[in-house]
């Protein structure tokens, strides 16, 4: 979908997405980046899904305990109503949000704002995860993080549930979840 641009006023929008593995260090780029935004004096905000309260239940936490302020969202669409006025806009854990995230954020890009989205680009079973791969498709700039599998020490782009539990969404860091790479991943599924 097109979304005229606001007249008189040159967009210098565009959408980014970091995303990767569990603990492959897409938060902590998030952060990187938000935070030299902050540095360079513009208007940032940042959002995540209100259900990730696993360190916080308003600030982005990285796995390193390095944090900013956010504001938890119950829908996409809530981010374009906080948006006002911001020229960078974070959206963290995306993965979680609804099938309108990339809607909303090509919304936010034509307006000139700079997206920023991290999330899992696969769920545990591999297979590509929420509104993810619609955001990669209409992305500008893509970086894929990749963690390292416990295993073998090799390149992980899989996260591995150690876990029972069956259900697509369980929150939870290294006692649920382990970075694998693609031949160590596959094993474990075997055995």
């Amino acid at each position: 979908m097109f979304i005229e641009p606001v007249s008189g006023k040159e967009t210098k929008g565009w959408i980014e997405v970091v995303c990767g593995s569990m603990f492959s260090g897409k938060t902590e780029e998030l952060i990187r980046r938000l935070k030299r935004a902050q540095i360079a004096n513009k208007r940032v905000e940042i959002f995540k899904p209100q259900i990730d309260t696993r360190y916080h239940d308003t600030d982005v936490v990285s796995h390193d305990s390095n944090s900013i302020r956010s504001t938890p969202v119950t829908h996409s669409e809530n981010i374009l109503l906080l948006s006002e006025g911001v020229e960078v806009a974070g959206i963290d854990e995306a993965q979680f949000l609804d099938s309108e995230l990339p809607r909303v954020c090509e919304a936010l890009a034509q307006k000139g704002v700079r997206v920023i989205v991290a999330g899992l680009d696969m769920d545990f079973e591999g297979k590509p995860f929420g509104p993810i791969p619609h955001l990669l498709a209409v992305a500008d700039y893509i970086t894929k993080v990749h963690a390292i599998c416990v295993k073998c020490g090799d390149i992980a782009h899989f996260s591995y549930r150690t876990s029972s539990e069956k259900g697509r969404i369980l929150l939870g860091e290294l006692e649920s979840y382990e970075p694998r790479c693609r031949n160590c991943y596959y094993k474990a599924d075997k055995a």
